[in-house]
């Protein structure tokens, strides 16, 4: 089978996310030494980076780590399912959508793997607006997510009006 050329792009996306998101977690591991210290005032009260192992999901779900394996093959099916549909689509930003969700799933699949949690750093929780800590990873996940959504809703919108859509 070949592979189309603009499928390389999504790929691309993902690897590069991997790689962001493997290198900040280590510097946040070994670099920053962030779990000795517990937190790091960045620019307080808006922005800290606070040392956060997620064993679950989501809002604490299975936050004792009994799904740390169905997570993990979850995680790299839907990457994998991902990867296939980067194979049939043909427009930017469904691809774009595509590579960011993968590389978000990945790196966080390899965290589950080798730690047994996913490491997350960046707060936000002084804002009162966003009580989370995440990741990298999470960002491209949360950012692919929406890219995804606004890619449905313009070729939706587009096919109604019978525009087509770019394609590359």
């Amino acid at each position: 089978m070949k592979i189309p050329h603009i499928a390389y792009a999504a790929y691309a996306f993902a690897l590069i996310i991997v790689v962001l998101d493997q290198l900040t977690k280590g510097w946040i591991m070994s670099g920053l030494e962030l779990r000795e210290v517990g937190r790091v005032e960045v620019w307080p009260p808006i922005f800290n980076l606070t040392w956060v192992e997620n064993r679950g999901i989501s809002f604490g779900l299975f936050g004792d780590g009994s799904a740390r394996w169905m997570l993990s093959a979850f995680s790299i099916v839907v990457a994998g399912v991902l990867g296939w549909w980067a194979l049939k689509a043909d427009r930017r930003l469904l691809i774009t959508a595509l590579g960011l969700i993968m590389g978000g799933a990945i790196g966080n699949v390899i965290d589950r793997i080798r730690f047994g949690f996913v490491v997350d750093f960046l707060d936000f929780s002084g804002t009162g607006l966003f009580p989370w800590v995440f990741n990298v990873a999470d960002s491209a996940i949360t950012v692919g997510v929406v890219l995804l959504i606004l890619d449905s809703l313009l070729s939706e919108r587009a096919a109604k009006v019978g525009v087509v859509v770019e394609k590359s």
